[in-house]
């Protein structure tokens, strides 16, 4: 899901989330075997080794999840400029921020909708040090916003938590981006580029892994 760009609001019904700033991807795990895609196809499995280590231990047989890989500054602050760390700054390893849990354990989640998502995913990932759902900010949308200004974030994600699953652009999560080229953290290059290109449109199974029942190439874009 690519959420829609939105001014602040506030909605019942909807959820707040931190926005991140770092490489969207998906994880997919069966038994021992995990691959962490891009949108468009880059395979960051070996260039996250821990990561993909910490989620070969969670307790799903099958899984796939949806989130952006990403560190942070002393302020817990996010930058993808990070990944590529300048030894004078102090960030964090990279973490894996995981917004959706789209398969698990043989269930296709697609159609259940976000709450019953995000309670399955925190399950899955509780007690975990590299790997943390996205952080939830208060209830109320304008409040929420009020944190992000103040603390600095990269913005916020709504998200009608009555949502299905579905790919592409939606308007069930909109995006409300706070950070320009002048806020951005310390020691984090925003001219550097990244994996956000156009999607190809190639399955993105992993090499000899079998395609998870019911989940199809379009989840992959």
């Amino acid at each position: 899901m690519l959420p829609s760009p939105a001014p602040p609001f506030h909605q019942p019904g909807w959820i707040f989330e931190e926005k991140y700033d770092g490489w969207r991807c998906l994880a997919y795990k069966r038994g021992g075997l995990v691959r962490l895609l891009s949108r468009n196809g880059i395979d960051y499995t070996r260039r996250f080794r821990a990561l993909a280590a910490a989620i070969a231990l969670l307790p799903a047989s099958t899984l796939l999840l949806d989130g952006e890989v990403t560190a942070f500054d002393e302020h817990l602050l996010s930058c993808r400029a990070f990944l590529h760390p300048d030894p004078h700054v102090l960030v964090t390893p990279p973490i894996y921020i995981a917004f959706d849990c789209v398969y698990a354990s043989g269930r296709d989640l697609r159609d259940h909708p976000l709450g019953a998502r995000r309670e399955i995913l925190e399950r899955l990932i509780d007690d975990q040090h590299v790997l943390f759902p996205a952080r939830r900010l208060p209830a109320h949308g304008l409040a929420a916003w009020a944190e992000v200004q103040r603390r600095g974030y990269e913005g916020l994600v709504a998200k009608d938590e009555s949502s299905a699953y579905r790919s592409g652009r939606t308007r069930a999560w909109l995006k409300v981006k706070l950070r320009d080229e002048e806020r951005v953290p310390v020691g984090c290059d925003r001219t550097e580029t990244s994996d956000r290109g156009r999607p190809e449109s190639r399955p993105l199974v992993p090499p000899g892994a079998r395609r998870l029942p019911a989940v199809d190439s379009a989840v992959f874009h």
